[in-house]
């Protein structure tokens, strides 16, 4: 027994319904889903490992049969949830297959003296209870840990999906096929015009900072009035930009045209000579929206709502 563990064990003795067991490291319990391994999870558990000061930490992970019944999808599989969890140095021991909600046979089978989580209450998706932890809480063994603000799985599957078409592009530039990220012909194409008109217009932004800049030092050296020359640059300078703006939508409107209207012939003739369209059999999402090209202020609606945090938040 260590002096650590004995001196713990002796203050908690005369008031702790569950006194500490001496002779042993505590076996602390944590559980989760762990999806996209991040510092929140780690902080959690470095909370969890450092609850008492002599601490065996056990971190149970739910499978992917239990999650995606009782959460949603996830990202990673659970073999890819388990290793990213044995790499943790808080971690003492990985319990696959956890279940969903904690019992007292799970307790006595692992020999768990208590159960860290933030303290909120988790409905209980499996319908066995109003709250997941209530059995520990009940029972006096739930050690609270602290959530982590600003970071969570939902948090950067948003970050992912509001940039959508950003990482699309740089999955094809560095050699994903379309199909292996899901998008159609007409998609692909939409997608790389909008990224070079884009482009452009980050160039004329450009020069035109450059021309202000040459504007007014041909002004300051021709002794006129600088307030003069610079309302005009504005002026002449937001004229263009406007007729530059037209045009590139204009110019990606026909883009678009032409490649859907290329695109229906070739089914078209496809069907006349096998019968069948060569993409009729692929699944890919196909957004026939019209987009204002070089815009990036696309709309989710209520996305957020659609992330999942319904069951166990930290997981």
């Amino acid at each position: 027994m260590t002096t650590a563990t004995a001196a713990t064990a002796a203050a908690q003795s005369d008031s702790d319904p569950n006194p500490l067991p001496s002779g042993r490291p505590l076996r602390v319990y944590a559980d989760g889903i762990y999806d996209l391994f991040h510092f929140g999870h780690a902080r959690s558990l470095e909370q969890a490992k450092k609850s008492f000061p002599n601490t065996y930490l056990l971190v149970g992970c739910c499978s992917d049969e239990i999650t995606h019944k009782y959460k949603g999808k996830t990202v990673m599989t659970d073999a890819e949830r388990y290793e990213s969890l044995r790499h943790c140095k808080w971690v003492d021991e990985v319990i696959p297959d956890a279940p969903w909600v904690i019992d007292q046979a799970f307790l006595d089978k692992h020999h768990i003296d208590y159960v860290a989580h933030d303290s909120l209450p988790y409905a209980d998706a499996s319908g066995a209870g109003q709250d997941v932890y209530e059995f520990v809480k009940a029972a006096g063994k739930f050690k609270e840990t602290k959530r982590t603000d600003g970071i969570s799985t939902s948090d950067i599957i948003m970050r992912i999906v509001k940039d959508y078409n950003q990482y699309v592009m740089r999955n094809l530039d560095r050699g994903y096929t379309r199909k292996e990220l899901n998008l159609s012909y007409v998609k692909e194409k939409r997608l790389r015009v909008n990224m070079r008109l884009k482009k452009l217009h980050e160039k004329v932004k450009e020069q035109q900072e450059k021309v202000g800049e040459k504007i007014q030092t041909v002004a300051r050296t021709a002794g006129a009035s600088r307030n003069e020359w610079v309302e005009n640059a504005d002026r002449w300078v937001a004229g263009f930009l406007e007729m530059f703006e037209e045009g590139c939508h204009k110019m990606g409107t026909a883009i678009r045209d032409r490649i859907q209207e290329s695109l229906m012939g070739q089914q078209t003739r496809n069907l006349l000579t096998d019968g069948k369209s060569d993409d009729e059999d692929e699944e890919y999402y196909e957004d026939d929206s019209d987009e204002e090209y070089y815009d990036e202020e696309y709309s989710y609606g209520n996305l957020e709502e659609n992330v999942v945090e319904n069951g166990k938040s930290n997981k």
